[in-house]
């Protein structure tokens, strides 16, 4: 399966309890189809004392969410968007919105 989601990319939340935040991706985790969101499904945990930590307490983190449970945003229109892939005239695969049709691997276009 060709991964439509890659790190420092923007995504709105379409579902749970942050529903409608926009923030960029932090980390992929590709075995279980997760992401990690920057300021998104944010959990309190409970830790000792440790070597990064000396004083431990209640740390607060970002746990991933699955790739289904957001979509890519258009920065132009700030609107959520599918994403689909399609080769260029030279061999290159790129990923482009359905919305709109904007290249979003455009770095190198």
């Amino acid at each position: 399966m060709a991964n439509k989601f890659k790190k420092s990319d923007k995504v709105k939340v379409i579902t749970g309890k942050d529903k409608g935040k926009i923030s960029e991706i932090i980390s992929f985790i590709p075995k279980s189809n997760k992401v990690v969101i920057g300021g998104v499904n944010i959990v309190k945990r409970h830790t000792k004392p440790n070597k990064f930590n000396p004083e431990g307490g209640i740390v607060q983190k970002e746990m991933p969410i699955h790739v289904s449970n957001i979509m890519h945003v258009d920065l132009k229109t700030n609107s959520a968007s599918k994403i689909a892939f399609k080769f260029l005239e030279d061999g290159k695969k790129v990923r482009y919105l359905k919305k709109t049709g904007e290249l979003i691997d455009n770095k190198k276009v």
